[in-house]
């Protein structure tokens, strides 16, 4: 299963891409909002985990563009953020995120929620 990790902070990206790889999963990496579209298209992810709070641009706005684009429309995305007062749970569903999940991420729930959210599109 693969999944597309969208992460900015270097020590987080590093983190989910360990646990989830750790546990079978093949993990690309977006660590810019503006390479994420073109990750997403080239490696075509089961899920992706989008960081809500990235420069430039913000994941909610880059989860509806996600949710836009006929191409990446069905991959699910799971929201994370250590920000839930800026970026609140009805706030990431209402982008389109189908999960939400708040920083510091339990490196043991994450490969299950992963898991979930890829099953979610089959």
């Amino acid at each position: 299963m693969k999944i597309l990790v969208v992460e900015d902070e270097p020590a987080s990206l590093k983190l989910a891409h360990l646990v989830l790889a750790s546990e079978g999963f093949e993990v690309a990496e977006a660590a810019a909002a503006h390479k994420v579209m073109e990750e997403a298209l080239r490696s075509m992810p089961e899920a992706i985990l989008l960081d809500l709070e990235l420069p430039g641009i913000n994941g909610l706005k880059l989860a509806r563009e996600l949710k836009r684009d006929p191409r990446t429309r069905h991959i699910p995305i799971v929201a994370v953020t250590a920000f839930p007062e800026r970026y609140p749970r009805a706030s990431a569903v209402a982008a389109g995120c189908d999960d939400y999940i708040l920083k510091p991420i339990s490196t043991r729930a994450l490969p299950k929620q992963m898991a979930d959210a890829a099953a979610k599109a089959k």
